[in-house]
């Protein structure tokens, strides 16, 4: 007579089992990356590079399907209500850490628990920069300037629940700073406004004003990293002066929760690879961005954090999805 131990051992290492010969044989047809974007950004040119690296490896296609709205959350979703068989991931940047809070309660999924990391690819800072007629050299002299202006100063921004916007409202609660918070629908926009003397001043990502900086057009003031930028290292970040101001635009990929962590293991692995080959580099350095190629528990805690922090700054500053 077969005992009972015997038996329930052998049905807990069935599902065991089955889940090792999954990881050893996939992928065994199509996988997407969902990058819940527009094409041809930032985001959507890290993970077709990913995609190609995965492809040439593991002989089977990696697709990216863009899938934008809701601030990336609809592409998010998609992902966390995805089979966790290995076949759909996501490839996201620093706007799912403020999306969630905006737009968390209009969707069926939690991010914290439904995505499990896989890796922190990159990160871009946000420079604070100013219009030359500002007659601020620093940002300790820019607070001190809104705070003399009857009006205060304006401060413009890429839109609600950007990672501009966020940046621009925790400097005024963490400065105290006097300003008007004006919005645009994206970078460009807010780019053509500063470069103009519409707006005073912005958080705007590296990438976008680099050579208006490089060219005197606009001042660059400080970076929003915790550390500072290669592109700019004479800029002090904005945590050196202000403890606790960290705001970065990073990019990572995640997988639904339940993901076999030996298929996790191998993405890793695989994109480690990636992040040294200088077509990788090339892109992440043009827009002006550091390699970070963290590993799957350090993405999750950034992830955490960031959460923690813009939710704060989103309650305080009354922001609310448009």
């Amino acid at each position: 007579m077969i005992s009972k131990t015997i038996v329930g051992a052998v049905l807990i290492a069935a599902p065991l089992s089955v889940l090792t010969a999954s990881a050893q044989t996939w992928p065994s047809k199509t996988v997407r990356i969902i990058v819940p974007q527009p094409p041809g950004g930032t985001t959507d040119l890290q993970a077709r590079l990913l995609a190609k690296k995965y492809t040439d490896t593991l002989g089977q296609s990696f697709v990216v399907d863009n899938r934008a709205g809701a601030s990336g959350m609809i592409g998010t979703e998609a992902v966390a209500r995805s089979p966790a068989d290995g076949y759909t991931f996501l490839f996201s940047s620093a706007a799912l850490s403020v999306a969630t809070t905006l737009y968390g309660s209009k969707f069926k999924f939690d991010t914290l628990k439904d995505l499990a990391p896989v890796i922190w690819t990159s990160s871009v800072p946000l420079v604070l920069t100013l219009h030359p007629s500002v007659p601020a050299k620093s940002v300790k002299e820019l607070v001190a300037l809104s705070k003399r202006d009857r009006k205060g100063l304006n401060g413009g921004h890429n839109g609600s629940g950007t990672t501009s916007h966020i940046a621009l409202e925790m400097f005024r609660q963490q400065t105290g700073a006097k300003l008007e918070s004006i919005g645009y629908k994206g970078g460009g926009p807010a780019t053509i406004a500063i470069l103009s003397g519409e707006i005073d001043f912005t958080f705007s990502t590296l990438t976008t004003v680099k050579s208006h900086v490089e060219s005197g057009r606009l001042r660059g003031l400080a970076v929003s990293t915790k550390k500072r930028s290669s592109v700019f290292p004479d800029l002090p970040t904005m945590d050196s002066i202000y403890p606790g101001f960290e705001s970065d635009n990073w990019f990572g990929l995640f997988a639904p929760t339940g993901t076999s962590k030996d298929i996790i293991a191998k993405l890793h692995s695989l994109a480690l690879e990636a992040l040294k080959a200088p077509e990788m580099r090339d892109t992440i350095a043009k827009d002006g961005g550091e390699v970070v190629g963290s590993t799957p528990e350090e993405l999750g805690s950034h992830l955490r954090s960031e959460v923690t922090r813009y939710a704060k700054v989103i309650k305080a500053g009354n922001i609310m999805a448009e």
